[in-house]
C-alpha cells in the first residue's frame, strides 16, 4: 500500500497518468472543443472561397449592367419616350 501512495502522492488530487479517464473529464471536453474548432475553420474556409468567387465575378457583372442599360435605352426609344437625338447621345455616353 505504501508503494501506491508514493506513486500517486506527487500528482495531487484528480491528477496522474490516468487523469483522462477518471480525473476531471477533460478528455471528452477537449474532444468537443477540438471538433468545434475544426468545424469553425472549415466554415471559415468555405466562406472565404465563396467571398473570393463572388468578388472575382464582379468584373463580368459590370458588362451585364451595361448591356441592360443599353436595352433600357432601346426600349425607351422604341416606346417613344426619347427622341432619336437623345437616343444617339445616350448611346454614345454608354459606349464610352
Amino acid at each position: 500500500m505504501d508503494n501506491i501512495s508514493i506513486q500517486w502522492g506527487s500528482y495531487g488530487q484528480g491528477m496522474g497518468p490516468d487523469m483522462m479517464n477518471w480525473g476531471y473529464g477533460m478528455g471528452w471536453f477537449m474532444g468537443i472543443v477540438y471538433i468545434i474548432f475544426l468545424v469553425t475553420v472549415i466554415l471559415g474556409v468555405i466562406y472565404f472561397i465563396k467571398w473570393f468567387a463572388v468578388s472575382s465575378r464582379q468584373g463580368s457583372h459590370q458588362a451585364k449592367t451595361e448591356d441592360s442599360a443599353m436595352e433600357i435605352l432601346r426600349k425607351r426609344y422604341a416606346m417613344g419616350e426619347i427622341s432619336k437625338e437623345e437616343f444617339e447621345a445616350k448611346k454614345r455616353d454608354l459606349e464610352k
